[in-house]
């Protein structure tokens, strides 16, 4: 009967997104995101309330009988209950018929610690052994949870910004019809890889500028350094290669409902042929008709090492 009522619902979106992970993720940046998609959003729901809240969400015969059409719930270990309960409370409510989606958002200790010092918010898992001690026993905790998600976002390399957008593309109900929207992320090696990348290529075997050396001050975006790496056959056959892989793959990627794909392009330093070959990959792909963008993620932080150093 509950599938019968919501035949018309859109199939593109969940029906409650259960928001959860460790602790300075970016939560509540990720409840802001499903506020912004018109989703009803609950921050630190109780375990022992999804069931209720799970009726309000399930549509009735009428408009009148309808009063949620979805949700996004943040429920994490600040929940005492959370642990112990979640697993079997997942069950039962697609039991139910509801679609339900579990995003784990986690991040590096690293970008934890920094997160938490910065706010200087205690963390909920801290007995008194400290900040990384803390961080460690509540990712050991969280196993079984992250075992259960849907979907993990890495956070450690995202801003607020860039994760509302993430989940803007993934979560949006109006996707449906719109043109697939590509980014291509041009990244140095040497400074690691980017994390949740659907495709990535690696530009390294290429003509390196950075040896010429009225070439090596400069970045990809310059004109002379496209000139320069233009000017090989091995240049432009890579892109060729590139752009008919990416002509075959993304319309199958669509066929299966993605909205949203991200690209790395890699060389040694992020600094001139990937971001070169980023540049003309998103460029190709929006004559193609794709909505393509270019990031280059460490033209900038070069720089200001340099500057630093100087």
């Amino acid at each position: 009967m509950i599938n019968k009522l919501r035949k018309d619902r859109d199939a593109g979106a969940p029906d409650i997104v259960i928001v959860t992970g460790l602790s300075g993720s970016g939560m509540s940046s990720a409840m802001n995101a499903f506020e912004d998609l018109g989703y009803f959003c609950v921050d630190n729901m109780p375990i022992t309330l999804l069931p209720t809240f799970a009726r309000l969400v399930q549509r009735g015969e009428t408009d009148e009988e309808m009063s949620i059409e979805r949700a996004a719930l943040v429920i994490n270990i600040r929940e005492g209950r959370f642990l112990s309960e979640f697993p079997q409370q997942l069950k039962a409510l697609r039991k139910r018929g509801l679609r339900v989606f579990v995003l784990f958002l986690e991040a590096s200790d690293e970008a934890l610690q920094r997160r938490f010092s910065e706010t200087r918010r205690p963390h909920p898992a801290d007995t008194g052994d400290g900040l990384a001690s803390a961080i460690r026993a509540e990712r050991a905790a969280m196993e079984e949870i992250r075992a259960l998600a849907d979907h993990i976002v890495d956070t450690s390399e995202h801003t607020v910004h860039t994760l509302r957008s993430y989940l803007v593309e993934r979560f949006s109900p109006d996707t449906v019809g719109t043109r697939m929207r590509v980014q291509v992320i041009s990244f140095g090696y040497k400074y690691g890889n980017p994390r949740d990348m659907d495709l990535m290529f690696d530009v390294r075997h290429l003509p390196n500028p950075h040896f010429v050396p009225e070439l090596r001050e400069l970045s990809g975006n310059d004109r002379r350094i496209v000139k320069f790496l233009n000017e090989h056959g091995e240049v432009k056959e890579t892109l060729r290669r590139f752009s008919d892989l990416l002509d075959y793959l993304l319309p199958l990627y669509k066929r299966e409902g993605k909205s949203y794909v991200t690209v790395g392009v890699g060389c040694t330093g992020g600094r001139h042929r990937s971001v070169m070959i980023a540049n003309a990959l998103a460029r190709k792909l929006r004559n193609a008709g794709f909505e393509a963008h270019a990031v280059h993620r460490d033209v900038k932080n070069i720089t200001r090492r340099r500057e630093r150093e100087g």
